[in-house]
């Protein structure tokens, strides 16, 4: 069982800066892709960024120059800069990873944070 646990969502004002932190635990062998999320009131999830054990990297198209996402493999964790944000990322914020654990693999979701950016 591989659990995920994020932070540092809140509220910021339009044109702020939050990152978000997400950070694997359990019998982890290989995490491959790691992965952010978001899902709006009525909106179908989708997916923001994404990290590769290697180090390549795609983001959506709607945060491409203002979101970052970084992790590092030794810890198990993974983390989104977000700047120059806008009302339309408010959103809550899924980390996701797949890999092997225990022998298995795995793709596990966090609980989500809630990001809110006021106009």
């Amino acid at each position: 069982q591989v659990q995920l646990v994020e932070s540092g969502g809140g509220l910021v004002q339009a044109g702020g800066s939050l990152r978000l932190s997400c950070a694997a635990s359990g019998n982890i062998f290989v995490i491959n892709t790691m992965n952010w999320y978001r899902q709006a009131p009525g909106k179908q999830r989708e997916l923001v960024a994404a990290i590769t054990s290697s180090g390549s990297t795609n983001y959506a198209d709607s945060v491409k120059g203002r979101f970052t996402i970084s992790r590092e493999n030794a810890k198990n964790t993974v983390a989104l800069q977000m700047n120059s944000l806008k009302p339309e990322d408010t959103a809550v914020y899924y980390c996701n990873a797949n890999g092997t654990a225990g022998g298995r693999t795995f793709a596990s979701w966090g609980q989500g944070t809630q990001v809110t950016v006021s106009s």
